[in-house]
C-alpha cells in the first residue's frame, strides 16, 4: 500500500488550496479513506472521510463548510478543497487508508500573509 500526498504549499488567509493523494497497491474503490493534519506540538487530527462510494462524508467542526473531501475510483486519488484558509489550519496534512493502517508522507500547507 502507497499513498503518496501533493498540492501543499504556502497561502495567504483567505485563500484556497488542493490536495490530492494518490494511492496505489490496493482496491481503492473498496475502502474508506481519510485525511488527517498534525500542527506542531498538536496530536494528529482527523479532518475528513469518505466512505468508498463517496456517499457519506464527515468532518472535523474546525473545517466544516470550508474543506470539501472527494475521490475519483477510476483515478485512485483522494482529494482534499480547502477554502478560507486560516492560520489555525497551518499543519502537515496526510492522507489515510484506516483498513491498512497507512499513511502517506504527508504535504506541509502553510497559512500566513
Amino acid at each position: 500500500v502507497q499513498l503518496v500526498e501533493s498540492g501543499g504549499g504556502l497561502v495567504q488567509p483567505g485563500g484556497s488550496l488542493r490536495l490530492s493523494c494518490a494511492a496505489s497497491g490496493f482496491t481503492f474503490r473498496n475502502y474508506g479513506m481519510n485525511w488527517y493534519r498534525q500542527a506542531p506540538g498538536k496530536e494528529r487530527e482527523l479532518v475528513a472521510t469518505i466512505s468508498r462510494g463517496s456517499g457519506t462524508k464527515n468532518y472535523a467542526d474546525s473545517v466544516k463548510g470550508r474543506f470539501i473531501i472527494s475521490r475519483d475510483n477510476a483515478k485512485n486519488t483522494v482529494d482534499l478543497q480547502m477554502n478560507s484558509l486560516e492560520a489555525e489550519d497551518t499543519a502537515v496534512y496526510y492522507c489515510n487508508a484506516p483498513a491498512f493502517r497507512a499513511w502517506g508522507q504527508g504535504t506541509q500547507v502553510t497559512v500566513s500573509s
